[in-house]
């Protein structure tokens, strides 16, 4: 949000935060007020997959998405690489020796959960490492979800040495139930978590992150709206790109290991 307040005020626009609380219904309630409110343009972070975003709703007023895509869209969006990100992750789990890793993964209906867990799925073929269905647990991206799935992994005959948290809510949830269950981390289980955040590195163990770039992301998708709705500002430049991506840092920290011998 502070990328797309700095930009936004540098130009003279005052955005206003709407929170749907990842409800659908929510969201088409906010986006009908937005209109009657006669806004200039809408950065989107969609909890939907295809619903508000018919042509109706493009036609009231400008919008860029965030973060997330809608399923089929091409257009006006900055994103992370989740799908590269979530790879490079695996793939440095694999590089410490773990084999037994499993996922705790996002709603598969939007961008952001499919795209990590194809990552996830694509680093483990590439290593010839079985994928075991125990490994896979469905979460929605809330903290709940990320301790009862946790709970399962780590109740689990053969429990995985390294788990793969789909975003920081989720690994919140995660690292509840290790306590819980008085599994020491890493010495037992590696947790790496996508999404860093303020307290990450003060978390015990500090956890292995990785860090979307949050503030670019916000400060590109506004000069992306900005470029839309002020056709006439040259300044703002032209962009070529119907789709921005931008790529994640790995953080390595305290949380992951070798597994034990």
């Amino acid at each position: 949000m502070r990328g797309v307040e700095d930009e936004a005020r540098l130009n003279g626009y005052s955005p206003m935060l709407c929170n749907s609380n990842e409800d659908p219904e929510q969201e088409r309630h906010l986006l009908d007020i937005l209109f009657s409110q006669r806004v200039d343009g809408v950065l989107l972070a969609a909890s939907d997959s295809s619903a508000v975003y018919d042509r109706l709703t493009r036609r009231r007023f400008p919008i860029v998405f965030i973060d997330r895509l809608p399923v089929g869209h091409k257009q006006n969006a900055v994103v992370t690489d989740n799908v590269g990100a979530a790879y490079d992750a695996i793939k440095y789990l694999i590089s410490l020796g773990h084999e037994r890793i499993a996922i705790i993964a996002g709603h598969l209906h939007l961008s952001t959960g499919s795209d990590r867990l194809e990552g996830y799925r694509k680093a483990m073929q590439e290593a010839h490492l079985l994928i075991r269905d125990e490994y896979f647990q469905g979460g929605d991206f809330q903290l709940e979800s990320g301790y009862r799935c946790g709970l399962q992994l780590l109740r689990l005959a053969d429990p995985p040495t390294a788990i793969f948290s789909c975003n920081n809510k989720m690994t919140l949830g995660l690292m509840r139930a290790l306590s819980e269950s008085q599994m020491p981390c890493p010495e037992r289980v590696s947790v790496l978590s996508f999404d860093d955040f303020e307290w990450a590195a003060n978390f015990s163990p500090k956890l292995t992150t990785i860090a979307q770039p949050t503030h670019e992301m916000g400060k590109q998708a506004m000069r992306m709206l900005l470029r839309i709705m002020r056709p006439d500002r040259e300044d703002l430049g032209v962009s070529e790109e119907n789709v921005v991506v931008l790529k994640a840092e790995l953080r390595i920290r305290d949380s992951t290991a070798s597994p034990r011998s």
